[in-house]
This record gives structure tokens, C-alpha cells and sequence, in this order.
């Protein structure tokens, strides 16, 4: 597998934006579909968004939708989530996951690395 670092996140105020990036190790990085999970204070982790291993299909969960943006390229071995019109709600530490050689997920079953995580704040 894959070895994830994550970076970008930090305090902002609701409807500023913040772009995510995460960073893999070794070559194989393409081969995975990749994706973004949070977990917000005392909730359980979920799903953010993921993308194929050529970055032409992707996944949101609902509340993200038009919001979010998740990108990869692979020749740099790096994803990206940017997110716009940020919410207090969208507070959580935030995963990067490498994810299955196929399609995408939206699963932790799926997930074979994780990052360390990155903690995104959204005052009101």
C-alpha cells in the first residue's frame, strides 16, 4: 500500500474556502482510487468523497455536493479536496484513504491506508 500525509487544513470562517491536499509515497499511487473521510467531534468517521485511479469518476456524499471538489494527479502522486462555501458542520479531522484498484468507495471496508489526518475548523 500506500503511505498518505496529509496538509492544508485550518481555522476559517463560514463560506471561506480551503483546499486539502495529501501527498503518497512509491510508485503505486495511480493504481489506487482514492478518497477524503471526516470525523467531526464525538461522531463516528464518514465518508467525504472519492475518485477513480485516472480521476474521471467521482463520488460525494449528499451534503458535499457542489461544494466539494476532489482531484488527483497522479504524475505528482497527489489528491486534492478543495472545498467551497464551508459550513461549521464540515468541522472534522480530515482522511485522506487509498481505496480499492477499481472504481471508487465510499466505504472504510475499502480503505487499505490511511493518513494522519488534518483538522479543518469552520467558526460562525
Amino acid at each position: 500500500q500506500v503511505q498518505l500525509v496529509e496538509s492544508g487544513g485550518g481555522l476559517v470562517q463560514a463560506g471561506d474556502s480551503l483546499k486539502l491536499s495529501c501527498a503518497a509515497s512509491g510508485s503505486t499511487f495511480r493504481i489506487y482510487a482514492m478518497g477524503w473521510f471526516r470525523q467531526a467531534p464525538g461522531k463516528e468517521r464518514d465518508f467525504v468523497a472519492a475518485v477513480n485511479t485516472n480521476g474521471g469518476s467521482t463520488t460525494y456524499t449528499d451534503s458535499v455536493k457542489g461544494r466539494f471538489t476532489i482531484s488527483r494527479d497522479n504524475a505528482k502522486n497527489t489528491v486534492y479536496l478543495q472545498m467551497n462555501s464551508l459550513k461549521p458542520e464540515d468541522t472534522a479531522i480530515y482522511y485522506c484513504a487509498a481505496g480499492p484498484r477499481w472504481g471508487t468507495f465510499t466505504s472504510e471496508v475499502d480503505v487499505g491506508s490511511w493518513g494522519q489526518g488534518t483538522q479543518v475548523t469552520v467558526s460562525s
